[in-house]
Formats: structure tokens, sequence, C-alpha cells
């Protein structure tokens, strides 16, 4: 999955990333700036997309992303046999307005 660097190390940033895909699929919205949440939204499209075959393979592909199993579990039993028939555009990117303090163009990122 090849991820934008947003400033950070490769190693922070795929923490990072890791951190707000776990937390969109644990709690169905988050908000973010409008570049993470860009990123996290394809992420997780791709992380849907594996999980609607639930193979014994996707499922280890999707752990290794996922930080905790009570997500990952939800991830194949709730989420992805929503999106069965639809063929992408699992998440709905939209946008807020600046941030107070920065200016930072925020946005609100929720599962479909």
């Amino acid at each position: 999955m090849p991820m934008r660097r947003l400033r950070r190390s490769t190693d922070q940033q795929k923490a990072l990333f890791r951190a707000q895909v776990t937390s969109l699929f644990r709690h169905g919205s988050m908000i973010t700036t409008y570049a993470r949440a860009k990123e996290v939204s394809a992420i997780a499209e791709e992380l849907i997309t594996l999980a609607k075959e639930p193979t014994l393979a996707h499922r280890r592909q999707a752990a290794r992303f996922l930080l905790d199993k009570e997500v990952l579990r939800k991830l194949f039993r709730d989420i992805a046999p929503r999106y069965r028939e639809r063929p992408g555009g699992y998440t709905r990117l939209l946008k807020l307005g600046p941030r107070r303090g920065d200016a930072a163009p925020m946005a609100k990122l929720e599962l479909l």
C-alpha cells in the first residue's frame, strides 16, 4: 500500500495510518485533516475489498495492518458483508473547513 509521507519518517507515517484506519473501523467515522483523511480512505477501501473475500490469507494480510483483533473481527464479520454487492466507494469524505489555530483543512471520514 503506497502511502503519502505527510512530513514524517516511514515508521511514524505507517504507525499513524495504522492507528487511524483501526479507529475508523472501530467507530465508523473520524475527524482529521483532509490530507490524512484522503490517505486513510484509500487504505480502508483496500482493506474492505480484501475482507469481502474472507479467506485465511486475506485475514492474515489485514491483521498485519490493523492494531486490534476486535477490529479485525468487526471488519470481517460486520463491515465487509455490508458492502458485498458494492464494487467500491465504501467511505465518504466531507470537508469541514479550517482548523482553529493553524487553519489546516479538516474533513470528516465515515463509512457508508
